[in-house]
């Protein structure tokens, strides 16, 4: 493996171009431009965003085996998700992020905490 493999940040960048590909996969059809489409339509359309979501997934996840356990990787997966998702409901759907979301984020960021620490020895 190489240096670039080696890297503790790949993994998180291949995670994040992932999950923007997964919630367009799995939410973009909620926007109302595409609520009138028909339902075959927008499973082919998500079917085919969702390829790529596995074209990002798959490296982040062999390649960050090398460095995370795989725990870790779900767990910083989990929190990308939840990071991206917020973005996206804002700017694409419209939607309030309220105090409540903003919490419950934080919670999960804590066990990103959780995850990581202490260090093995």
């Amino acid at each position: 493996m190489n240096d670039l493999t080696q890297s503790r940040w790949l993994p998180i960048v291949l995670l994040t171009c992932s999950n923007v590909f997964m919630t367009f996969a799995w939410y973009g059809n909620l926007n109302p431009k595409f609520k009138s489409s028909p339902l075959w339509l927008v499973i082919l359309a998500s079917w085919s965003i969702a390829f790529f979501e596995y074209v990002f997934m798959i490296p982040a996840n062999r390649w960050g085996n090398a460095v995370y356990s795989v725990t870790q990787l779900k767990i910083l997966q989990e929190v990308i998700t939840l990071s991206v998702f917020c973005v996206f409901a804002m700017v694409f759907l419209g939607e309030k992020i309220r105090w409540n979301y903003i919490a419950a984020f934080g919670c999960i960021l804590a066990a990103v905490v959780f995850a990581f620490w202490p260090k093995p020895q």
